[in-house]
């Protein structure tokens, strides 16, 4: 490691002292453009090297913040999701409840309805047995 770093010191110095040859004419702009490329690629990787203590980023810790990332990036969507699931819970039990509430009262009805149709029943029984026995007097009438 610290072969590599003295070697990439000595081209770094190179570069940044050696002036370039003149090119040809046609060729200037491109050639200026890929040393100066060159250049910053050799600045990034020795900078990187001379920061103590800093290691270059391991997989994990590449993975870590771009789980830190997306859980930024994702978190209100999510909240809001999740706020979402809860009113729609609220909603079911709200249902729920209402649904057993109408079972009782549909059954409530049932039964009403049930000892109306009896009191029915046994009041034209009743009146049907008046009613022979009215028709019973009037014929014993002379």
């Amino acid at each position: 490691m610290t072969d590599m770093k003295t070697l990439l010191k000595t081209i770094t110095g190179t570069i940044m002292n050696a002036t370039p040859a003149r090119p040809a004419k046609g060729d200037e702009a491109p050639a200026s453009e890929f040393e100066g490329e060159i250049r910053e690629f050799v600045r990034r990787d020795v900078a990187q090297l001379r920061r103590p203590g800093l290691e270059p980023q391991s997989s994990e810790q590449a993975t870590a913040n771009i789980n830190s990332l997306l859980d930024r990036v994702s978190g209100s969507s999510v909240t809001e999701i999740d706020g979402l699931i809860a009113d729609l819970r609220n909603v079911r039990d709200f249902l729920h409840s209402e649904g057993e509430r109408v079972q009782r009262e549909i059954a409530s009805y049932a039964q009403l309805s049930q000892v109306a149709m009896t009191s029915v029943k046994i009041i034209s029984e009743s009146m049907g047995q008046w009613k022979s026995k009215v028709q019973d007097v009037r014929i014993d009438r002379p």
